[in-house]
């Protein structure tokens, strides 16, 4: 009897290790092999919460590996089945499965690239990042007006205007509100809050977040990099004889529906940032100036000009007195358009 059981066993166990040996040796080709030999790039995108197994089925339903419980079984034992990080990637058939594995747990997701123009507000950034898909504009506005987070900035303000730098960035598409915002806020001490810069601000008679509100009148008032030192030398000569600043950008910054026109009643809102009706700066930035702009606030050129009033060809004529600049008014401002 017990030479029968032995006999019996004897092939089933042979049968199971060659089995093992089969099973073994599938997996480790799976796993180990690419699933073609084409170098196309195959964006995939792996979405926040995605399952192990829904991530290996999209990877074998776009053929970008041999088999996907051969994939999971690879994560698995590389210990990685928690560190899968949601975003878009850019796969190929050729690479191997390791590979592929390594791409989609380093994070290196496809980034996309966003240029925030000089002279643009918190809700323009918010616009401009929601029209490419990287942000959710309200959720990006709402983060930018949290009172505790500026405390923790220290920034004197009830928003980060002013404060996000303008610059080209790459974000993930699923780069947080938060995590973009940060990197403005980081560019923005790199290239801002550096010594040099620190020390023009001890020596003139602002704070540095009064110097970024200037900065910002600039911005708006002028994209001439040799008229933004002009600019702000009429502007420091206002404030230095308690004149009202009386500057168009600060009244547009008040209306909260601002249609493309100032009118006469727009110049008498009762708002801190209407300089029409408030002496000094505007309690915050209206917008993110550039560098220039924000080197121009701390060195104007000497100037006696009091007033400026735009050419309209993008330039500005500076007047002294207030005779001068109401002609330039009348010259530039008031005159009939003529067909060229």
């Amino acid at each position: 009897m017990k030479l029968r059981i032995k006999s019996f066993l004897l092939p089933l166990f042979t049968g199971l290790i060659l089995f093992t040996w089969v099973i073994a040796g599938l997996f480790y080709y799976q796993a180990s092999h690419p699933a073609g030999e084409s170098e196309q790039l195959i964006m995939i995108r792996i979405p926040p919460g995605a399952t192990l197994k829904q991530i290996a089925t999209k990877l074998k339903d776009r053929n970008l590996i041999l088999s996907a419980s051969s994939f999971r079984l690879l994560t698995n034992i590389q210990n990685k089945h928690t560190q899968v990080q949601a975003g878009e990637y850019e796969l190929s058939q050729s690479m191997l499965p390791m590979d592929i594995l390594l791409t989609i747990t380093s994070g290196k997701t496809i980034l996309y690239p966003v240029t925030i123009p000089e002279g643009y507000r918190i809700t323009e950034i918010a616009q401009l990042l929601a029209s490419k898909g990287l942000a959710n504009k309200d959720a990006f506005i709402k983060k930018c007006r949290n009172i505790s987070w500026m405390d923790s900035l220290k920034i004197p303000s009830d928003s980060l205007e002013g404060y996000l730098f303008p610059e080209t960035y790459h974000f993930s598409k699923h780069t947080s509100e938060r995590k973009i915002i940060q990197t403005m806020l980081d560019t923005f001490k790199e290239r801002v809050v550096n010594q040099k810069l620190l020390d023009l601000v001890k020596r003139s008679s602002f704070s540095l977040h009064e110097i970024i509100t200037l900065a910002s009148l600039i911005e708006k008032e002028t994209g001439m990099d040799e008229e933004r030192k002009h600019i702000s030398s009429v502007f420091h000569n206002r404030l230095r004889k308690k004149m009202l600043l009386q500057t168009d950008p600060t009244v547009i910054y008040a209306i909260e529906e601002f249609d493309g026109n100032i009118r006469k009643k727009d110049l008498s809102i009762d708002s801190p940032y209407n300089t029409y009706r408030y002496k000094g700066l505007p309690p915050g930035p209206i917008a993110s100036p550039g560098l220039k702009s924000i080197t121009a606030a701390l060195s104007p050129i000497k100037t006696n000009h009091f007033y400026f009033v735009s050419r309209k060809d993008g330039s500005h004529h500076f007047s002294s007195s207030l005779e001068e600049h109401n002609n330039a008014v009348r010259r530039y401002q008031l005159r009939k358009v003529k067909n060229r």
